[in-house]
Formats: C-alpha cells, sequence, structure tokens
C-alpha cells in the first residue's frame, strides 16, 4: 500500500487469554501496509505487555481516558474518528455488554461510543459465557446496530472445556479486516433530531434479472450501493424502513427491513404489499423489457443459428407507485440514469411518470455504474440542483435530509 492508500486500524484489546493472538495479528497486519493504534484496557495488561505491543504496532499504546496530554485535545474523539475501522480483539463479554448498552467508563468503551467508523469485534470468552442469554441478547443488539462479527470458533480453551468461544486465528481476523475495509467504513451519524420519527420509507435498490432460461438472465450494471445507502440514511433519521433489493453482493443495511427479489414483476409487488408510506424512493435500476416466455431448460447453441427472442415490456414501478389515486406516499423520488441529453431526459422522466423529485446522473462513461463516488443533479418541477463529486452515502444523506424537510414543509 501507498502512503495514500495506507489503512489505518484503531484496535481495542480487551482482557483474555486470547490477547496473545493479538500480537501476531498486528505483525501480519503490519506485512499488508495496514497502520495500527493500539488501545489496551487494564485487565489486556494481564495478559500481554504495553510495550510488547508497542513494538510491534511501532506506536505508543493508549489507555487512559484522562490522560491529561492527550485528553487536553480530546484524544478519545481523535483516536475514535481517525482510522478507517476499529476491531476489538478479543472481544470479551464485559466489553460485548458495555457496546451493547453504551456504557462508557473507561478509554476503550468510551471509543466505541464515540466512533463514526465500522466495528468489527472478535468475540472470545469461556463457552458458558458466550451461550448465556445476556450475552446472546448484546450479540443480536450489536448485529442489529452493524456490528460486524468474525468468529467465535469452536475449539479447546484455556478453562479446560470445549465448545464455541474461541478466538479467530490472526489470519481469520485479518481476512475479515480486510474484507470490511473494502467497503464504506464511515457510519451515518444518527440524526440528534430523527427528522423522519415516526414516517414510513420504502426504498427500492439494485438491479433486476430477467431470466431468459435457468442460466441467462437480462441485468444491468447497478451495484445497489445508492439504494442501500438510502436505506441506511433514512433509517438513522429514525424512519422505519422498508428496502426491496434485487440481486446484490451488498450486506444488508442494519436496522431496515429488507426483502430480496430478482424481477421486476416481483420487486413491483414487494413494494405495493410495504405500502402505505411516507415516502418512496425508487432507485433500483429496473430492467425495461423481460423475454415474453422463459425457457425450461437451457437454450442451446445451433448449427450457425442464434436463438430470437421476443421481449415484452416490465412493468414501470416508479409510475405505478406515483400515479397511484389511493395510498400514493407524500413524496415521489425518482432515480434518472442517462447516457445523453441528461437534463432534458430527467424532466421528462418527472413528468411523464408523476414524480415529485428526480435524481439525474450521467452513466455515459465506462465505469461511472457501480462507483463509489458520483455527481448527480436534483430535478424538481420548480429548480435544478447539481452535486459534485461527492460519495453515495453523503448523497444519501443529503437526499433524507431534503426529504424530511420537504415533508415536514407538507404537513405543517
Amino acid at each position: 500500500m501507498t502512503a495514500q492508500t495506507q489503512k489505518r486500524i484503531l484496535l481495542v484489546i480487551g482482557g483474555g487469554i486470547a490477547a496473545y493472538k493479538v500480537l501476531e495479528l498486528i505483525r501480519r497486519a503490519q506485512e499488508r501496509g495496514i497502520e495500527i493504534t493500539p488501545v489496551m484496557t487494564a485487565a489486556a495488561k494481564h495478559f500481554v505487555t504495553p510495550l510488547s505491543v508497542a513494538s510491534l504496532a511501532r506506536t505508543k499504546v493508549h489507555d487512559a481516558l484522562f490522560a491529561l496530554t492527550d485528553e487536553a485535545e480530546m484524544g478519545h474523539i481523535e483516536l475514535s474518528r481517525s482510522a478507517d475501522l476499529v476491531v476489538v480483539a478479543p472481544a470479551t463479554a464485559d466489553l460485548l455488554a458495555k457496546m451493547a448498552q453504551g456504557i462508557a467508563n473507561d478509554l476503550a468503551s468510551t471509543l466505541l461510543l464515540a466512533t463514526d467508523k465500522k466495528i468489527l469485534v472478535a468475540p472470545a470468552m469461556n463457552v458458558r459465557m458466550w451461550l448465556h442469554p445476556a450475552t446472546m441478547r448484546n450479540v443480536e443488539t450489536l448485529r442489529h446496530d452493524g456490528v460486524l462479527f468474525v468468529g467465535p470458533e469452536d475449539g479447546d480453551m484455556a478453562c479446560g472445556e470445549y465448545g464455541p468461544g474461541r478466538m479467530s486465528e490472526p489470519l481469520a481476523i485479518l481476512a475479515a479486516i480486510e474484507s470490511a475495509l473494502a467497503t464504506e467504513t464511515f457510519l451515518p451519524l444518527p440524526s440528534a433530531t430523527a427528522a423522519l420519527a415516526g414516517k414510513t420509507v420504502v426504498i427500492t435498490s439494485g438491479p433486476t434479472h430477467e431470466p431468459i432460461d435457468p442460466v441467462r438472465y437480462l441485468a444491468n450494471r447497478s451495484s445497489g450501493k445508492q439504494g442501500h445507502a438510502l436505506a441506511k440514511a433514512a433509517a438513522a433519521a429514525g424512519a422505519r424502513v422498508t428496502l426491496i433489493s434485487g440481486p446484490v453482493t451488498l450486506a444488508d443495511p442494519a436496522g431496515v427491513t429488507t426483502h430480496h427479489v430478482e424481477t421486476a414483476r416481483q420487486m413491483l409487488a414487494e413494494t405495493e404489499a410495504a405500502l402505505p408510506a411516507d415516502i418512496f424512493i425508487a432507485a433500483a435500476a429496473v430492467a425495461d423489457w423481460r423475454a415474453d416466455e422463459e425457457a425450461h431448460q437451457k437454450i442451446k447453441k445451433g448449427a450457425g443459428e442464434a436463438p430470437v427472442l421476443h421481449f415484452v415490456e416490465n412493468p414501470d414501478i416508479l409510475a405505478t407507485i406515483a400515479q397511484r389515486t389511493t395510498a400514493r406516499p407524500s413524496l415521489v423520488l425518482g432515480f434518472a440514469a442517462e447516457t445523453e441529453n441528461l437534463l432534458a431526459n430527467a424532466q421528462e422522466k418527472l413528468r411523464c411518470k408523476g414524480a415529485d423529485l428526480i435524481v439525474a446522473n450521467d452513466v455515459g462513461k465506462d465505469g461511472v455504474m457501480g462507483k463509489d463516488e458520483t455527481t448527480v443533479t436534483i430535478i424538481t418541477a420548480a429548480s435544478t440542483e447539481t452535486w459534485a463529486d461527492l460519495s453515495k452515502d453523503e448523497v444519501a444523506r443529503r437526499l433524507i435530509a431534503r426529504l424530511a424537510g420537504e415533508l415536514d414543509g407538507r404537513t405543517r
């Protein structure tokens, strides 16, 4: 990794015998160019020494919430925000409980509460502690909050028992770290005013797959990143969110009810079943056509003859919802992915579909679809506004804030 692309990990080391594995984890991460900032709990120092950790990480160990030099500059906030990912290893039952309940009574737990980055935990504890109902409740809460888990594994334990609770090996944890770093690690800031509290939002995301035969289908290059980012942002703003997702490789957003579909007709059915809603966002790139008949067997190559496919139009989900005479959402937002005449085509789509807003973007260049950054133009009947070179998470936050403001204005 270059200096520009080097990733930074805030590593919180908990107090368990598995802490000795963290030394190998640090060494392996350094080999891959990952920078480690270590934080140790008081209990962790009983199992590995700060000197060993600092020597391998090549930086100081942070361990005191009230360190005069660090906290004079609000060091716990800086530590919690400067990394690309927060890793807790070993994640003891105590640390999991503090995270689930929002307790912040030492440096480690305060960092975990103050961070704006994803958290990956590697649990390690006695099998009975892991299987205890209290721990299981805490794990369920953390998973719902979007915390990532690696392990625990089944195996022999230092206490002499056997079962789940053994911390994953360093290379397995490192693989989970690299997987987490490969996706967006920034967590949307929860709305202090809960701008959409009590509101219902329905969002479609990703492509649709329209079958031709059992092994082939029509599709497009949509990644679902924008639709999923909108679902996360709406949930963070306090809304009850239903996400209807086509086939994507993205994880289901935390705190969101997600329904998985394949085809446009399935997506429309799930969308209508999710109504009524205050806001509908049609972010999915729905296939415009499908084969009029799906072959029941794989279509084989002929003697130099290509098969002839006949197409029929798929239902127009945006227009169907926007033009409803009953149970129409108060706000309907659609997307227009265009390769030419961006504004003219988007304005025509706004008019003919009956949407309240259209988000237009130019996908005419190679590699645009699926990227993490985008430029969009927000079009209404009265205005046009362009947001250039933003992450899809930032576009999502701005759109949700705008929709919340519009909804508030209409209900006053």
